[in-house]
């Protein structure tokens, strides 16, 4: 059966019929992803003190007194951690999870009638506490994906009715309550409107309308308060996001996750239209090489054209951003088959993710002199990424003190959710067979839809090597159709099957056949090294001008930096390279890359650099001359030592 039909940009893509969920019995992963997977597990998700400090919050009559988001960390990190569990089955890493989800579902008795809240009933529903909420029924949502235990499922379905019944009786259209876009006095309430996606998941969990009925009315208050309206401005497709009257990035793509969730139990056709819609302009204008969005701080604000502008604010690419893009490039890859977001997600992965690991332990020494009363703790994953010339480590993005002089930020609590997030889009399952979207050393196994299991045992230095290898294990023969995903970097592509070369195609390469237990495929990537140069654009409006004590944005001209054509970019397959002063010279002293008629540069592996890192490249200078470059994921890891970085390297 054929299940792929041509699209708009004219790459083959998976009909929505013909995808479901990933189903992934088993998986283990060597290199970069698998010591990922270890980082987060040990520093991170198996720490019971954070846990207990988390749901403590929950426990105090009014924690976030300060209009804050303290609320948000214990969901947060829940749903990643889960995520990690569904990887590793680790009963140590299960049992710590199952006890904080009972310590959640405790706080209830500390307010009345359902109310988990960091916020005292006397001023709820204000800044950020519909958005904390929001991620206690998430963290509980994923959590109950995983957990074994029937009585605690059923206590979690109860506690998340309970909360959601309480949020309902007092938010809604109705005389009476308040209006979920007025539940906040940020973003016009698009951090409140977020909330969309946990209540329908709760609907589909429990089947109850009124809960769908509430989703309804969220996504017909259009997200913001006012006339406007962000899922209609989607589908009219006349303005980017970064042209929308609330330009927040995280939340607004929060918001179109909720609204993907309720097209899955609704199917209204233009909500579909929109998401996609959105989507694509995000790609086309907010989306960076390293696979982040936004250099003004959090917002989207035309980054696709302004990442070269050394002009940008340093706070930028957050990772909070990054993270809920690959969360949501997944489900737009589920939802649509659609390979460009599949394409955008290794981006993510490879580049903004991996390089916002803190995987040197190091402290926000700026933070601790300013607030020396603060208790030194270093947090697991940075908050924002350089582009042109500058460091990591500036701020922990969403940064909040506890009542122990202890802190914790959002970024740090997000970011388990992106490593969580690669077996699920590693390898999905189709009606005809199994789509390859990542190319991971290490072994998955998943579960057809006639119930037989299948592995894929690759053997790669991916992203390293452009070389791969994937052996099919089969207890009998079985036929199904192979969906490899063809990167839309590599131009030229080939394709093995047990030594025979086979047809290339754009977006999918499709083996159509029966398989036998140790056939043998093997890719061969064009990872020769690109040289990107900035997109000039001259002068712009771009909505960046927040007005915080109005709750508003308004436009402001934007003027294109003269030094941005002064600036190149390297591509190597997946990976951004990147200059780092610790091999050896100044990021300050422009270069002039030697490059062949296609744009190409002339660029080979070499010895390791003096970090760690996955591949170090020599690359060719115009004067014969050469430069060492590393990938940008694994530069700049003392943060800010005096030692830049740069993925956009100046030129002469």
């Amino acid at each position: 059966m054929k299940i792929y039909e041509n699209n708009p940009m004219n790459q083959p893509r998976l009909k929505t019929d013909a995808l479901f969920t990933d189903v992934i019995c088993e998986a283990k992963y060597n290199g970069i992803i698998g010591d990922t997977f270890k980082f987060v597990r040990k520093e991170q998700s198996l720490s019971a003190k954070h846990w207990k400090k988390f749901v403590d919050l929950y426990k105090m009559p009014d924690a976030d007194a300060d209009g804050g988001w303290r609320g948000e960390y214990w969901g947060k990190m829940m749903r990643g951690a889960s995520f990690v569990y569904s990887y590793t089955r680790d009963p140590e890493l299960y049992g710590v999870l199952a006890d904080t989800v009972r310590d959640m579902i405790s706080a209830e008795r500390v307010s009345e009638g359902g109310r988990i809240s960091t916020y005292a009933a006397s001023h709820e529903f204000c800044h950020w506490d519909i958005w904390s909420r929001k991620y206690v029924l998430l963290g509980m949502q994923y959590f109950y994906e995983v957990c074994t235990d029937e009585s605690l499922r059923a206590e979690i379905i109860l506690s998340m009715r309970k909360q959601v019944d309480y949020i309902m009786s007092k938010i809604g259209g109705e005389d009476g309550k308040k209006r979920i876009t007025l539940a906040t006095y940020n973003w016009r309430g698009l951090n409140s409107s977020s909330i969309l996606e946990p209540i329908v998941r709760l609907y589909s969990l429990t089947g109850e309308k009124k809960y769908l009925d509430f989703a309804t009315y969220i996504v017909e208050e259009g997200g913001i308060d006012g006339d406007d309206n962000i899922f209609k401005l989607a589908y009219e497709d006349k303005l980017s996001p970064y042209q929308y009257p609330i330009t927040k990035a995280y939340e607004m793509t929060s918001c179109f996750e909720g609204l993907l969730e309720y097209y899955r139990i609704v199917g209204t056709e233009w909500h579909k239209e929109a998401i996609i819609k959105f989507a694509n302009r995000v790609l086309e204008d907010d989306f960076t090489v390293i696979g982040g969005a936004g250099c003004t701080h959090e917002l989207f604000d035309h980054s696709t054209v302004r990442q070269a502008n050394t002009t940008n604010n340093p706070i930028m690419q957050e990772t909070c951003v990054t993270v809920t893009l690959m969360k949501f490039f997944y489900q737009l890859h589920v939802l649509t088959g659609d390979p460009r977001y599949a394409d955008a997600f290794e981006t993510s992965l490879y580049n903004a993710y991996l390089g916002a690991l803190n995987t040197e332990g190091q402290l926000n020494l700026k933070l601790l002199s300013e607030r020396p009363e603060l208790i030194p703790e270093a947090m697991p994953f940075d908050s924002y990424s350089p582009l042109t010339a500058g460091t990591r480590g500036l701020l922990i993005g969403g940064m909040k003190p506890m009542a122990d002089n202890t802190y914790y930020g959002c970024c740090a609590c997000i970011g388990a959710a992106g490593i969580g997030l690669v077996p699920k889009m590693h390898a999905l399952v189709s009606k005809t067979g199994v789509i390859v979207n990542l190319y991971i050393d290490g072994n998955v196994t998943l579960t057809l839809q006639n119930d037989r299991k299948i592995t894929l045992k690759t053997k790669t230095e991916y992203p390293k090597s452009d070389k791969i290898k994937i052996k099919i294990g089969l207890d009998k023969n079985e036929r199904f159709a192979l969906f490899l995903r063809n990167p839309a970097w590599s131009k030229t592509t080939g394709v093995l099957l047990n030594g025979t070369e086979l047809p290339v195609t754009d977006g999918y390469t499709v083996i159509d056949r029966e398989f036998s237990d140790g056939d043998e495929i093997e890719l061969l990537l064009d990872m020769r090294t690109v040289l990107i140069r900035p997109t000039p654009y001259g002068t712009q409006s771009i909505m960046t001008n927040v007005i915080w004590d109005e709750n508003r944005v308004e436009s402001e001209v934007d003027v294109e930096d003269p030094m941005a054509k002064r600036h190149l970019a390297l591509r190597r397959g997946p990976l951004m390279l990147a200059q780092d002063e610790r091999l050896g010279y100044s990021v300050a002293d422009p270069i002039s890359v030697l490059t062949d008629e296609e744009n190409y540069a002339s660029a080979t592996v070499a010895d390791s650099a003096p970090y760690p890192n996955i591949v170090t490249m020599s690359v060719e200078l115009k004067d014969g001359e050469r430069i060492t470059l590393t990938d940008y994921a694994s530069a700049g890891k003392l943060w800010n030592n005096g030692k830049k970085i740069a993925v956009w390297m100046l030129v002469e």
